[in-house]
């Protein structure tokens, strides 16, 4: 809603956004209110309370919720199409299959470790780990030692690739509302996921499969071994995992050079690696690739289009989530309260980007949901992001994975995941909170720390 005027001071406009979040906290968790439900009525509140005109309320509403599902539905739904085209087909077998003769049994966690970084580009993070599990669990049993050995570095990947890279919601959104730029995002993600993945889940999972002995569910899988009917083969998975990204950084390195001068900015050939280089473009020429290299010899058309459009289902719930988060960011902008934080972090000298972390930190601990606590906490800082002098696109950057970092650690008992692996191996929650929530908890911190890291050297 353009040209409105703040009709609070800063004061008031602070207590309504602290009222809006305890609110937002307690529909979904005391009275377990779905979180798109809340996020849509949350918003509504606040731009009531605020002042804004009874005649701007939907305007605004609906400009935030459709500007961030512009980006955000449009890579998710074709990101989850090449990941369930890759899942079904048995390509995460076959790579990780491959990297276990690689690297040797005895080095099987960083093997399985490895695939996850691979498959957790297009792969959420649920629906990844269901897919590797009877990999995990068939080399645990083959290799032997506790299954955390295993299974920690494949989950953490997942985490860590689903928190940092695009085209997974929580960084396209944080980017998109922080005007960080996606590529660019998905690069400096990408750097920071590999060493986060090491320390923070290959060596502890290392350490906690020394200290817990976790032995591998009898009822997972009949006899251990995985069956596909005429997997794909390896280089054509590894093809089809690359393809966007190479794409993606292909845009990124000729626009660099375009605008240095180094090449012609008009030329055709560079403006046609622009294009499909962006990363909604990318991924389509991906998608195409993927439908018409995996279907053959395997799949009709008919069953094809059954495959990609059966992978949109699960992911509605993330993409109107993801959305209405967009909606409470906007009506926080337009209210002034987003202007309001801003004034009142930079009386505190707190750095912008240590101030995302915190606040995507609290929200993640109180309410559980990763996607929730980015999306609230990307509308809650953009305007503080807006406002500080001489950040760059990298720092930009760097701020998305500072957001995606305090929305990781910490998970317990409010976050799905958080059950999802404690029921998969058969963990009681004490052991579940001693080696899932540490892990999760040491990439949200290490994360941070190599982020706000580069951010004072860069």
């Amino acid at each position: 809603m353009e040209n409105f005027e703040p009709v609070y001071g800063t004061g008031p406009l602070l207590g309504i956004a602290a009222g809006a979040i305890a609110l937002l906290l307690l529909l979904i968790i005391r009275f377990r209110m779905h979180a798109f439900i809340a996020l849509v009525l949350v918003s509504v509140l606040t731009a009531l309370a605020a002042g804004i005109p009874v005649s701007g309320v939907m305007p605004t509403l609906l400009d935030g919720f459709g500007g961030t599902l512009a980006n955000v539905a449009l890579l998710v739904g074709l990101g989850v199409m090449i990941g369930r085209l890759l899942e079904i087909t048995g390509g995460a077998a076959v790579l990780a299959g491959a990297l276990i003769r690689l690297f040797g049994e005895k080095r099987a966690p960083l093997a399985l470790g490895v695939s996850s970084l691979l498959f957790g580009f297009p792969l959420f993070f649920d629906v990844g780990l269901i897919v590797m599990l009877p990999i995990v669990f068939s080399v645990a049993r083959r290799v032997g030692g506790s299954v955390l050995t295993y299974t920690l570095p494949t989950a953490g990947a997942f985490a860590v690739m689903h928190a940092f890279v695009p085209p997974h919601p929580g960084p396209v959104t944080a980017a998109v509302e922080v005007g960080a730029d996606m590529g660019l995002t998905l690069l400096v993600g990408l750097l920071l996921a590999i060493p986060t993945w090491y320390l923070s889940s290959y060596l502890y999972g290392l350490w906690a499969g020394k200290r817990f002995e976790i032995p591998v569910p009898d009822d997972i899988m009949s006899d251990g071994t995985v069956k596909h009917d005429d997997p794909p083969h390896l280089a054509t998975v590894l093809g089809i995992l690359l393809l966007p990204m190479v794409l993606i950084f292909a845009n990124t390195g000729v626009s660099t050079f375009a605008a240095t001068g180094t090449v012609p900015a008009d030329a055709l050939w560079v403006q046609a690696f622009q294009l499909i280089g962006q990363t909604p473009i990318a991924l389509l020429i991906t998608v195409l690739v993927a439908m018409t290299v995996l279907r053959r010899g395997r799949f009709t058309r008919q069953r094809v289009e059954e495959i990609v459009g059966g992978a949109l289902g699960p992911v509605c719930a993330i993409i109107l989530i993801t959305g209405a988060g967009g909606m409470f960011g906007m009506v926080l902008r337009t209210s002034g309260i987003g202007d309001a934080l801003a004034g009142s972090l930079e009386a505190t000298g707190l750095p912008v980007i240590v101030a995302a972390f915190v606040i995507a930190l609290a929200l993640r601990v109180a309410q559980g949901s990763a996607t929730v606590a980015i999306t609230t906490a990307a509308g809650l800082i953009a305007p503080a992001v807006q406002a500080a002098p001489g950040l760059t696109s990298i720092d930009l950057a760097l701020i998305v994975i500072a957001i995606a970092s305090g929305a990781t650690a910490l998970s317990h008992v409010n976050d799905s995941g958080f059950w999802l692996v404690g029921r998969f191996l058969g963990m009681d929650v004490k052991t579940t909170l001693k080696t899932w929530t540490v892990m999760e908890t040491l990439i949200g911190f290490i994360g941070f720390g190599l982020a706000f890291g580069l951010s004072l050297v860069l």
